[in-house]
C-alpha cells in the first residue's frame, strides 16, 4: 500500500527534525527556534511542520505558520509540498527560505495563492563568527523594559519601510508591540539613544543554539549618511557573540548596497541566498 510522501510531523519525530535543521542552521534558524521553544505537538506549536520522506529517511521539512519555510527541499519535495498546500487557503503572510526552494514553491502555488505583493528573489544570507574588525559604538546598548515606549515608534518605522505595510494595520499594533516588548525584556533589542530618541536599532529576532539572527536594523533617516551604522552593528555583533550564540547571521536585500557594505565591514561573509514572497 502506498503512503503519501508528505505528512504532518509530530513530537515522536522531533530528533529527526532537529538533525535535519542542523544541516542548514542559518537558513532554517526561524524554524529551529520555534521547534526548540514549542516542540512539534499540534496543541503547543504555533504552526505545522510538514515532512517529506519516510520515518526512517526524513529528507525535508516545511514550516507552515505565520510564514511558510521549506528546509532542504529539493524538486521532488517542493512538488509534494505544493500539491498538498495548493488545496488549502493561504494561511501565511510570507514564504521565506533558500531562494531556489522558495521560488520553485511559489511558481507552483502562485495560481491558487497569488498574487504576491512583492517577490524578493535575491537576499544574501550572511554569517559572522568572529568579533568585528572595526571599533564598536559604546552608546549602543540593550534596550531596557521601561524604554519600549521610546523603541516602539522606531520599530514601526522600520517595519513599514522594510515590509511595505504598517504593523499597526490589523490590530492597532497590539501584537507587534507585544513582540517588541518581549525582545526588550529578553535582552534581544539594541538601540542608540540621542536625547531620548532612537537613532539606531536592531534585534536578535531569532536565537538558536547555533546562531543569533539579526533583524530590524534601522537608522533614523536624519542620521543616515553620518557613518554611525558600522560601529553600531559592530556593537550588536560583539554582544551577541559574547553573550548569546557562537555565530551571528542575517539576510539583506541585494539592492540595499549601503547595508551590505556595513555588514561586510563588520566581518559578515555570504553563505547562500534566501528569497521572500510577501502577501
Amino acid at each position: 500500500m502506498l503512503t503519501a510522501p508528505v505528512r504532518q510531523i509530530g513530537e515522536s519525530e522531533r530528533r529527526a527534525v532537529e538533525r535535519l535543521l542542523d544541516l542548514d542552521p542559518f537558513a532554517s534558524a526561524q524554524v529551529a527556534e520555534r521547534v526548540a521553544a514549542r516542540g512539534l505537538a499540534w496543541w503547543r506549536a504555533e504552526g505545522r511542520v510538514l515532512g517529506y520522506g519516510s520515518r526512517r529517511n526524513l529528507e525535508s521539512v516545511c514550516w507552515l505558520g505565520g510564514n511558510l519555510t521549506p528546509v532542504l527541499a529539493g524538486p521532488q519535495a517542493i512538488a509534494a509540498f505544493a500539491d498538498l498546500l495548493a488545496d488549502e487557503e493561504r494561511p501565511c503572510s510570507s514564504i521565506v527560505g533558500r531562494a531556489d526552494a522558495v521560488l520553485h514553491l511559489w511558481e507552483r502555488l502562485s495560481r491558487t495563492w497569488g498574487p504576491a505583493r512583492d517577490v524578493r528573489s535575491n537576499q544574501p544570507l550572511l554569517v559572522a563568527d568572529a568579533l568585528p574588525p572595526v571599533p564598536v559604538d559604546p552608546q549602543v546598548r540593550r534596550v531596557r523594559s521601561g524604554e519600549v515606549d521610546k523603541l516602539f515608534p522606531a520599530a514601526v518605522a522600520m517595519y513599514t519601510e522594510e515590509v511595505g505595510v504598517s504593523p499597526l494595520a490589523d490590530d492597532g499594533g497590539r501584537g507587534y508591540r507585544r513582540r517588541v516588548t518581549d525582545l526588550a525584556r529578553s535582552g534581544r533589542a539594541y538601540a542608540r539613544f540621542v536625547d531620548g530618541r532612537v537613532v539606531f536599532k536592531a534585534e536578535l529576532a531569532v536565537v538558536t543554539r547555533r546562531t543569533a539572527q539579526i533583524q530590524g536594523v534601522w537608522v533614523d533617516p536624519e542620521w543616515r549618511g553620518r557613518g554611525i551604522a558600522t560601529a553600531a552593528m559592530a556593537a550588536v555583533v560583539s554582544d551577541a557573540l559574547a553573550r548569546v550564540a557562537p555565530t551571528v547571521s542575517l539576510y539583506v536585500n541585494d539592492f540595499n548596497l549601503p547595508a551590505r557594505r556595513v555588514y561586510q565591514r563588520c566581518g559578515f561573509r555570504p553563505v547562500g541566498t534566501l528569497a521572500t514572497v510577501l502577501f
